[in-house]
């Protein structure tokens, strides 16, 4: 029989680690609802959750530890899709995220987390590391359409779902709209056209194509100027021909005049 003790720190499950854990995050989230992120303090979670500050500081540290710990544990809870096909995987994965934020508080605490992040490094490394994991697990579904001959080889997962979920927070942090079932489906849709088309291959051949496309639109462009400097040239061609028979008369004019000064 192992007589081997966890790391401190360390949580079993049902033990009192993972129930201290629970109650502090339900607190937490419950104090987001009532009062939002500017009214959140690490004493109103230890009063709401039972559990002492110090230790609430001395495992969390911040408000901001403990916001993204709880947006890491609740979007944790989000599905991630096998459905057979890219498309569905993509889909079905935007509707996901799009029920998930219509919880208002859901809603407030992704700006919580932002915020956090923006003030805190410690938080913003948080964040980080949440969002590369949420990358690295739903871009599996990229390397499995590849296999399928759905995609290019070498599609790069973390911006196909990159450009998955952009609308989203570009909805929520910037437009301040909620976020509905187009959105998703609209997202899904422009995610799996841009990927068949090969947009998120490897950074060599995306260059090779943004300088085949400026060539191209550099030569459209120069085809009205050239065909401008035609017009040009030929509506000049009566006055340069005008010019021409004014010289002459002009020499025809001096001629006498010439000859008569000779005498």
């Amino acid at each position: 029989m192992s007589t081997a003790q966890p790391p401190p720190g360390a949580s079993r499950p049902g033990g009192r680690t993972a129930r201290t854990r629970q109650a502090v995050l339900d607190a937490v989230f419950e104090e987001l609802g009532e009062g939002g992120y500017a009214a959140l303090t690490m004493e109103a979670v230890a009063r709401r959750s039972g559990v002492h500050v110090a230790t609430i500081y001395r495992r969390w540290r911040s408000v901001e530890g403990l916001v993204c710990e709880l947006m890491a544990d609740l979007s944790g809870g989000i599905p991630l899709p096998d459905t057979g096909t890219l498309r569905g995987d993509l889909r079905a994965l935007a509707r996901s995220i799009a029920a998930f934020y219509t919880e208002p508080r859901y809603c407030g605490l992704l700006e919580a987390v932002v915020s956090a992040a923006a003030r805190q490094p410690e938080a913003a490394d948080v964040l980080r590391r949440f969002f590369d994991r949420r990358l690295r697990l739903a871009g599996a579904m990229v390397p499995r359409a590849a296999a399928r001959g759905e995609l290019p080889g070498g599609a790069d997962p973390d911006e196909v779902v990159a450009a998955l979920g952009a609308p989203f927070y570009y909805r929520l942090l910037i437009a301040r709209r909620p976020v509905d079932l187009r959105l998703a489906d609209c997202a899904a849709e422009a995610a799996w056209v841009a990927a068949r088309a090969g947009v998120f291959t490897p950074a060599a051949d995306a260059e090779d194509s943004v300088r085949d496309a400026a060539a191209d639109a550099v030569r459209d462009s120069a085809d009205p100027v050239r065909d401008s400097a035609d017009s040009v040239r030929d509506s000049a061609g009566p006055l340069l021909g005008a010019g021409s028979a004014v010289r002459d008369t002009g020499t025809a004019e001096q001629g006498p005049g010439n000859a008569e000064g000779g005498r």
